[in-house]
């Protein structure tokens, strides 16, 4: 299937069935289509087809009435679990291999399907627990749906507004390491300025960064 294994189909699926900035559906309830998911994967919306069938024929999936792939109970379990060692394999990368962010975003895709579960439990304890991945995302996916409702894409803030980035997009490396370059990280305090020449503009650190629509769709924070 175009390389990519069973665990990233769902843990894309996983994604697009709790929106939040860049995995949220078109409309609110859209369902999350073949079309969908080939594009986040990128691959065939055939490709994608052929994936969701055999998804669904081995139980971790159902369709919906248009067609939507549905995580089943044990596909949201698995989901959870291969976005939960995604996110402890980043953190084994940056913070004892010392490769940066953006880099471990990469190579934790890579290095998914070589560790066990028991690998993940024993790598996590080793790194003293750590709450969140180096991007923001919280390691484990309940407090992650909790915490959903707190943030907001920086695109939707008005002028004015302070807030503090809590997370950035992952799954467009380009963007992701631009977030890095101008300093727009985790924990960082910003503050909306008006738009000018037609891109968001913040103010960070005295200075201002204006960002395009797709950057200030990819920076989820908290406002206050």
């Amino acid at each position: 299937m175009a390389g990519h294994s069973t665990d990233e189909y769902l843990e894309t699926i996983y994604f697009l069935a709790f929106p939040i900035g860049e995995y949220s559906p078109n409309a609110p309830g859209a369902p999350t289509l073949a079309s969908r998911v080939a594009e986040m994967l990128g691959v065939s919306r055939a490709s994608a087809g052929e994936m969701l069938k055999r998804l669904e024929a081995e139980g971790l999936i159902r369709r919906g009435e248009h067609k939507e792939a549905i995580l089943t109970k044990p596909g949201r379990a698995r989901a959870e679990r291969v976005v939960r060692k995604h996110r402890i394999i980043e953190r084994l990368l940056t913070d004892f291999m010392g490769y940066t962010a953006a880099e471990a975003h990469v190579h934790a895709d890579e290095l998914g399907d070589t560790f066990s579960d028991d690998m993940v439990e024993r790598i996590e304890e080793k790194l003293g627990n750590p709450d969140r991945c180096p991007h923001g995302w919280p390691v484990d996916p309940a407090f992650e749906q909790k915490e959903n409702s707190e943030l907001a894409p920086l695109g939707e803030l008005a002028p004015g507004t302070s807030a503090e980035i809590v997370r950035l997009a992952e799954h467009d490396g380009e963007l992701l390491h631009y977030f890095y370059d101008e300093g727009l990280v985790p924990g960082t305090k910003i503050e909306v300025r008006e738009p000018a020449n037609g891109k968001f503009t913040v103010e960070l650190d005295g200075s201002e960064r204006k960002l395009d629509e797709k950057a200030a769709a990819g920076l989820f924070v908290r406002p206050g």
